[in-house]
């Protein structure tokens, strides 16, 4: 058994029998449901965008996300250290400009669908398991987001408010685009090793995930929420 087997074996292990580890509360079972997303984007270049104190808060059942946005220093940016590329498609897609130093987008979800589940495993090797999944699979064409993200507590770096630094990002390929098999007709399923970046925490890592009508309205929002992982905002 290779490498990449035995790296794919221990993130279905890790998905599939977290009560192993006592992760088996690392999963959206159980957890109240988001009923709608506030993501705060900041650049990379801007540390003082991360220590405002008028950074917007969630209101009552909204899931606050927090991308840090590649900025035009590079890796000599301040906070290049939390930036993710993956932050590019997410505006491109919100139809927001990618040259802000701070900005937020706020959608609400148009249902409280319970089918959707999202789990994460244990870190292994600088990896974490993570899933997705919406039963049933029929409808759509549908576009997914699963994230990787840390919950840090308020006062961290000095931030005003607890945010869920967004780490990782994987799009299910559920887009339509390809006729979907018997099996995934009553199940779309993803499950992936996402890279944990250099310096993240995993005791604090969760996986948020989300499904959507093509490039429109949000349908439904599940997170998991870790034992071991300290409280995001």
């Amino acid at each position: 058994m290779n490498n990449v087997s035995r790296l794919m074996l221990a993130m279905a292990a890790g998905l599939c029998a977290g009560a192993a580890w006592a992760q088996s509360s690392c999963s959206s079972d159980g957890v109240p449901r988001p009923v709608a997303l506030m993501e705060r984007f900041i650049s990379a270049d801007c540390d003082a965008c991360w220590r405002d104190a008028r950074t917007p808060r969630p209101g009552r059942g909204e899931l606050a996300l927090d991308w840090i946005v590649p900025g035009r220093r590079g890796e000599d940016a301040p906070l290049a250290a939390g930036a993710t590329r993956d932050a590019v498609p997410r505006l491109d897609e919100l139809g927001l400009p990618t040259a802000a130093a701070d900005q937020t987008s706020r959608l609400s979800a148009s249902s409280a669908n319970r089918q959707l589940r999202v789990a994460r495993g244990p870190s292994f090797n600088g990896y974490m398991g993570a899933s997705i999944e919406l039963k049933p699979g029929s409808g759509g064409p549908w576009r997914a987001w699963l994230l990787l993200v840390e919950a840090l507590p308020a006062g961290t770096e000095g931030s005003p408010v607890a945010r869920n630094l967004v780490r990782n990002a994987l799009q299910p390929d559920w887009d339509g685009q390809r006729p979907l098999s018997k099996k995934e007709q009553l199940r779309l399923f993803e499950s992936r090793p996402l890279s944990i970046p250099e310096g993240a925490d995993p005791r604090r890592l969760q996986v948020v995930g989300w499904v959507q009508e093509g490039r429109g309205r949000i349908r439904a929002i599940a997170q998991s929420r870790c034992a071991r992982s300290a409280p995001g905002g």
